[in-house]
């Protein structure tokens, strides 16, 4: 009996593991710098696809619909879930948050990178189902910080603010639940530190492989 070689399975499995996406997911508490972050990240590589999420709040100043977020009425984002066109979705301070499913998916078979930049509650939910995702918790210098940022927005009341903050202790107690945990003390060094797990996950030797 002659065994067939292996080196053709073995080149198999390397091609497919080489050739899809990877799917990371930054998220962390309200005020963090999630967006400023992306941005910055997404100058320095621009081969990096964003996932824009749609949501019911409104849009703040400067936000453009299809480039931020798809703004959706509450109607419109109930026939979403309903259609099963969601990957992942939440509802966040009274707004729904959601990750459009079909954009994801064709976006990492066709072998390009995409960054999802979600609430706690949807990058869990997300984790369920795609679990070989990289995971990034961006996380404030300190909570008394955080709070100055977001009161720096002068977008919500002192009620808002404290709810929110309740929200990003809790939030933080989750960070267990994520791969990698980042520092957003300066955006050069936060965008350094995803960069390089971006790399590692890219030579990493996965089990698939």
């Amino acid at each position: 009996i002659v065994c067939p070689p292996r080196k053709k399975t073995t080149t198999n499995k390397m091609e497919r593991a080489m050739s899809k996406g990877l799917l990371i997911v930054l998220s962390g508490p309200s005020g963090v710098g999630k967006g400023t972050v992306c941005t910055e990240l997404r100058k320095r590589m621009p081969e990096l696809v964003y996932s824009v999420s749609a949501t019911t709040r409104q849009p703040r100043a400067g936000e453009e619909n299809g480039v931020n977020y798809f703004f959706k009425t509450r109607e419109q984002f109930q026939e979403m879930i309903e259609n099963d066109q969601l990957l992942e979705y939440a509802e966040y301070v009274g707004n729904f948050y959601g990750t459009p499913r079909d954009f994801v998916e064709e976006t990492l078979a066709g072998g390009k990178d995409i960054i999802l930049e979600i609430e706690v509650q949807g990058a869990l939910k997300v984790k369920e189902k795609f679990p070989e995702g990289v995971f990034v918790f961006l996380l404030p210098p300190s909570l008394d910080e955080l709070k100055g940022r977001i009161q720096g927005r002068g977008t919500e009341n002192q009620a808002t603010i404290d709810h929110r903050m309740s929200v990003a202790a809790h939030e933080i107690g989750l960070m267990e639940n994520y791969d990698y945990a980042v520092v957003n003390d300066e955006i050069d060094l936060a965008c350094q530190r995803i960069q390089s797990i971006i790399i590692a996950e890219h030579c990493r030797i996965r089990k698939s492989c």
